[in-house]
């Protein structure tokens, strides 16, 4: 199994977590996030969004979409809920994570760490406002919960950790977030927890 992967991103880095809770072997191969001028002869017969992470399975098959490929792992695992409304509800998160969140905090992230810090200081303060309402809705959630959903690690807590955790490198201030905290902390106590830079 192969993963075209970008070791900075926080979307490749939610395949590598799951991959290493489950202890399945795979082998990575290493995309730029900045130049992306090899993507349409590498991952054009892959992956119509020429985006990282793409999975190809043992037979051959491919599979882009982080969120998608979280599920094509999970699904019969304890990361997955039995419960019909539980897995609704992780799917809710998956959602709010690739709409409300990582468009807001991983931009961010990168214009400030990755691209030079040349972000246009408006177009920044935008995004910042709108990863902060992210943030704020999810403190709301985890005050008096332990994970996002059924109150257990789930696939939820994977999507929304791989690009909280790194937050600062977008100028978010987590100190604000008690809650987001000790769920960073939890999350990073699960068996099997690897760093993004791992």
């Amino acid at each position: 199994m192969l993963l075209y992967d970008s070791a900075v991103s926080g979307n490749c880095y939610k395949v590598r977590l799951l991959l290493a809770h489950l202890a399945i072997p795979y082998e990575r191969r290493e995309l730029s996030v900045t130049d992306r001028s090899n993507r349409p002869e590498v991952l054009g017969g892959l992956n119509p969004a020429l985006r990282v992470p793409t999975l190809v399975l043992d037979d051959g098959r491919p599979l882009g979409e982080s969120n998608a490929i979280l599920w094509y792992f999970g699904e019969g695992t304890r990361y997955v809920p039995e419960n019909r409304y539980e897995r609704a509800q992780v799917l809710q998160w998956q959602f709010f994570e690739q709409y409300d969140h990582e468009p807001h905090i991983a931009v961010a992230r990168f214009w400030l760490h990755y691209s030079g810090g040349k972000a246009d200081p408006a177009a920044l303060e935008r995004r910042q406002a709108s990863g902060y309402r992210a943030l704020d809705a999810m403190e709301k959630h985890l005050d008096r919960r332990a994970f996002f959903v059924g109150e257990r690690y789930s696939l939820a807590d994977i999507s929304l950790y791989a690009y909280t955790h790194v937050a600062g490198e977008g100028g978010f201030d987590l100190l604000r977030y008690p809650a987001i905290r000790a769920w960073l902390e939890r999350v990073a106590a699960q068996p099997g927890h690897i760093a993004i830079d791992a």
